[in-house]
């Protein structure tokens, strides 16, 4: 109708128009006005992930339309649901692309003396409780096509997920994995660290004597992955991939120190705004505050077949009180 209208045939009407397709005036006002709502609602959606892009390249559409609902509530008049927010980014081509995976940075053929893993079948459920640490590389551009590589350190709290030590330094050597050590070390303040456990992977630094004797003399205990596997330091190889392909992703940074303020910039807003499926969507210092196991918005099948071994190990196991009463009625003969 609206084309058709447009094209100002000699004596064509909107209310012939109508008339001809069976509809009222009423209808078509009604349609318009949708229309300009339903654009109005995408403008503002686009204008939305646009900002939040400016400090999350990489943030997905379920965490957009989450920070979405955070701050503007379900009754605002703009409001759209996840799917239909996903349909925009996409319509306006602001999906993200995912690069490939590169080389890992780990040397484990050292030769020095490594730690069992202790993490196997735990599952945190306060903070500090379990930090995990892993080193990723950050390109600094030295012109549009030559770069070289800087490194970051990063230490996380496996329960919170919050990020709370990192250094980038210029070469993989132990000291810039002490720095971080650390600024995490740093965060306990007074408090004694109870039962905490330091899990990383088997690379020289965190073998070094350097980096061993501080985590013993804070009374941390030390864990390590016993395989090349990834999976078995999964939060900390995570964390990396989100500060770099996402939080970072097409930044360029010229100098170490640019790099080290936009890592900074990207950990401050990771710590502090951005949701997360694995908390309930709480950020990494909301969730400092709680305790017990936490709800996912995925499912873990790691927790699930823990979960169920406690399970089988509680349905087989009696209090001591429980088991002298059994005896004692297993002791009564039967009249």
């Amino acid at each position: 109708m609206k084309r058709l209208a447009a094209e100002k045939v000699k004596g064509q009407t909107m209310g012939l128009l109508c008339r001809l397709f069976g509809k009222s005036w009423q209808a078509y006002y009604q349609h318009r006005d949708t229309l300009g709502k339903q654009r109005l609602k995408e403008e503002m959606v686009v204008q939305f992930v646009k900002e939040t892009r400016r400090l999350d390249p990489g943030i997905g559409g379920a965490k957009l339309h989450h920070m979405y609902l955070e701050r503007f509530g379900r009754g605002y008049e703009h409001m759209v649901g996840r799917d239909k927010m996903e349909a925009i980014i996409a319509k306006n081509g602001l999906n993200v692309r995912r690069p490939r995976r590169r080389p890992r940075t780990t040397d484990s053929t050292h030769g020095l003396p490594t730690y069992p893993d202790l993490t196997r079948e735990l599952i945190p459920e306060r903070k500090n409780q379990l930090w995990v640490t892993d080193i990723t590389y950050i390109p600094i551009w030295l012109s549009d096509e030559e770069y070289v590589y800087c490194y970051l350190s990063m230490i996380t709290d496996c329960y919170t997920k919050e990020i709370i030590g990192w250094y980038v330094g210029e070469t993989l050597e132990s000291w810039c994995s002490v720095e971080c050590l650390t600024q995490a070390l740093s965060t306990l303040g007074e408090e004694k660290p109870t039962g905490l456990i330091h899990h990383s992977d088997r690379g020289v630094q965190y073998v070094s004597a350097a980096y061993t004797s501080l985590l013993l003399d804070a009374g941390i205990r030390i864990s390590m992955t016993e395989s090349g596997d990834p999976k078995d330091n999964a939060v900390a190889e995570r964390q990396n991939g989100t500060i770099k392909n996402e939080l970072l992703k097409d930044v360029r940074c010229r100098t170490i120190g640019e790099v080290r303020r936009a890592v900074g910039k990207a950990i401050e807003f990771y710590n502090n705004e951005r949701p997360h499926m694995s908390l309930n969507n709480l950020t990494p210092r909301r969730a400092a505050a709680c305790t017990g196991r936490l709800q996912k918005r995925w499912t873990s099948y790691r927790e699930k077949h823990l979960e169920s071994l406690e399970i089988k190990e509680g349905a087989c196991t009696f209090a001591p009180q429980t088991l002298k009463t059994i005896e004692r009625r297993s002791a009564v003969p039967i009249q």
